[in-house]
């Protein structure tokens, strides 16, 4: 008898069945069994959200969610955001205002303020600062994280 179960679910717009032991997570799920290494693995209790992607448009600590739980669900990762070579206006964002430095909690703000502005294009900055909050960041003090997401909004408006 196996231990392990089959998942099926669209990630980035494409189908995939996976096989896994029903403790594994998403995020290892994603990265080990996808080959989607964009997401990243930060404290793995839920707190610095580096590993936010995106279930049926809503974000999610993907190394608080079973891979099972993902069944039949649409997942997106930071690798979907990108058209080709084109990056996404919040990719673009974040190059043009410096909203990174070392790297590793930027999938998980892409993913977080990618929800965010898809719901509330015209959220106000007191209102984003406050959204943005839940996710943790060592090396850039948000201030660029914040005018960058601000800048994107204003792109995708247009």
């Amino acid at each position: 008898m196996s231990d392990r179960l089959d998942v099926t679910f669209t990630v980035n717009g494409d189908k995939r069945t996976i096989c896994v032991e029903p403790r594994r997570s998403l995020a290892d799920a994603l990265r080990d069994d996808c080959g989607l290494t964009g997401t990243h693995l930060g404290c793995e209790h839920g707190v610095c959200g580096a590993c936010t992607v995106l279930v049926d448009d809503q974000p999610v600590r993907s190394c608080l969610m079973f891979a099972v739980q993902a069944e039949a669900a649409r997942v997106r990762t930071v690798e979907g955001l990108a058209a080709g070579d084109k990056l996404h206006p919040l990719q673009q964002a974040f190059w043009d205002h410096h909203g990174l430095q070392c790297g590793f909690c930027t999938p998980g703000f892409l993913m977080l303020a990618v929800s965010i502005l898809e719901r509330d294009p015209d959220i106000g900055e007191p209102r984003l600062r406050e959204a943005l909050s839940s996710n943790l960041c060592r090396c850039t003090g948000y201030q660029n994280i914040l005018k960058s997401v601000l800048a994107a909004a204003a792109a995708m408006r247009k």
